[in-house]
């Protein structure tokens, strides 16, 4: 009796391009904000910048010196994190350039043990008070785990784990992005729902809803991508 096999189905062609169009946009965004969020913040002092209210200098120009210290440890190497992660899930840089691979791995993992503790720090004084220690602390913690899970899986040459938990850890570096989409459409949101809010109000508002809004949904879409690639699931996943 002849056993028939199931060979996997191809990828469509136009599956396959649409993931290089999205992969390709996610990094460009990626690259832009890194580069911005570092920038911004070296033109100046804390102080300086904190007068003419560029992003959160105001928040942390007046808290005491190892706060300041965490904050632009958090936004280099979160920028650095950024920057390197989309680069590991290059195919072609995993297969014929293993050595760049590892390399960049382990800039990625150094980065984030840094800027995830940096983080933590931050979330103390953050502007939006107890919902900003929650939201952004809970994303310190989790980013400094997932990422520190994949590093593990890798040391212990389980790939397809360590795909899946960076796939979580750079879902949650991506949180910087998302963050700032998130201010533009919740800024817009009021702007058309006719609120007489000055501009600084409106910011203050939308900017107590992203310490949570930033993350989750990254980290539900990548579980969805974790699943649709095959790939070990949170159930699935080893301790």
């Amino acid at each position: 009796m002849t056993t028939a096999t199931t060979r996997p189905h191809p990828t469509p062609r136009k599956s396959r391009g649409r993931s290089r169009v999205n992969w390709t946009l996610m990094m460009l965004l990626a690259l832009a904000i890194s580069g911005y969020f570092v920038g911004q913040y070296m033109t100046g002092s804390l102080q300086t910048l904190g007068h003419e209210k560029v992003g959160l200098a105001n928040t942390y120009a007046h808290r005491p010196l190892p706060v300041q210290a965490a904050f632009y440890v958090h936004i280099t190497t979160a920028g650095l994190a950024l920057a390197v992660g989309p680069f590991q899930f290059v195919t072609a840089i995993r297969r014929r350039r293993p050595g760049l691979h590892r390399r960049l791995g382990r800039t990625y993992v150094v980065s984030i043990a840094l800027g995830s503790a940096a983080a933590f720090v931050m979330a103390f004084f953050s502007s939006a008070a107890v919902v900003g220690f929650f939201g952004f602390g809970s994303l310190a913690v989790l980013w400094g785990w997932t990422t520190f899970r994949g590093y593990r899986a890798a040391r212990q040459r389980d790939f397809p784990s360590h795909r899946a938990w960076m796939i979580r850890s750079y879902a949650l570096t991506y949180a910087a992005p998302t963050l700032r989409l998130w201010l533009g459409i919740l800024i817009g949101v009021q702007i058309l729902a006719g609120r007489g809010a000055d501009g600084q109000t409106m910011y203050e508002t939308a900017y107590a809803a992203v310490p949570f809004l930033c993350w989750l949904p990254n980290i539900v879409v990548a579980e969805f991508m974790i699943r649709r690639r095959h790939l070990p699931g949170l159930r699935l996943s080893s301790g």
